[in-house]
């Protein structure tokens, strides 16, 4: 199934592999989620690959992502996969930096941003890395910056800085708002006095703004009343 080393001929053993394991219907299904994928989908599910992903953790990784190809989605997902195990911090940058280029939907990048643990030890550098990123005007390196901040940077020190990060994004990317509103339902879940305080007065845009309390609004951890002050506040 894993080839113990990788060269050409046993990186595309594991293509045939992954060929074998395809599912048609959950490929018609993901696609759908993912239109502006630029990767051909075979339809594997995402458990299925983060076993995939551990086992190939077990080899030699850089001998891994030196044969590593980039023609279906799972590849990529599965190689992102991969880098959230290294945990060597100087490769897995590296890999980290690479790894982001080629992100180019809102699946590789939510579960990539959600898996890579490593930035939890590292807090102070990949706060930093994430806000950089953030306000890239690249759709898919913005939004990688903010889910990561929302994965695993949400915590009181950090929210003027995030505040601050969030007026300056300005832009009009459905995926970069969609993160946006996203980050500012989980920074009001968990600091709804100092979120709803930014939510009365900040510099997003009319959607973004609206969205992010329509996604409060959805919360079940928000009560009634809350529900219906912060519909007051809509633009």
């Amino acid at each position: 199934m894993i080839p113990s080393n990788w060269n050409k001929e046993t990186y595309q053993d594991f293509i045939k592999y992954l060929i074998t394991i395809k599912d048609e219907e959950y490929k018609k299904f993901h696609s759908s989620l993912c239109l502006n994928c630029k990767y051909e989908m075979l339809g594997i599910r995402l458990p299925h690959m983060r076993k995939i992903a551990k086992e190939i953790s077990k080899t030699n990784i850089e001998e891994f992502f030196k044969v590593a190809q980039d023609n279906y989605y799972e590849e990529v997902m599965i190689q992102g996969l991969v880098i959230s195990h290294i945990k060597d911090e100087k490769a897995f940058y590296r890999h980290f930096k690479e790894h982001i280029k080629k992100i180019d939907n809102w699946a590789l990048c939510d579960t990539f941003c959600n898996s890579i643990k490593i930035v939890n030890k590292y807090e102070g550098k990949y706060f930093n890395e994430s806000i950089k990123l953030a306000l890239s005007q690249q759709e898919f390196i913005s939004r990688v910056g903010i889910v990561t901040i929302l994965s695993h940077f949400v915590k009181k020190e950090y929210l003027n800085t995030i505040f601050e990060t969030l007026n300056k994004i300005q832009s009009e990317k459905y995926y970069i708002n969609m993160a946006e509103a996203w980050l500012v339902c989980e920074m009001y879940i968990k600091f709804p006095i100092e979120t709803l305080g930014f939510i009365k007065d900040n510099k997003m845009n009319t959607f973004t703004h609206n969205k992010s309390i329509s996604k409060i609004r959805d919360s079940y951890r928000v009560s009634k009343d809350e529900k219906e002050f912060l519909n007051t506040l809509k633009k």
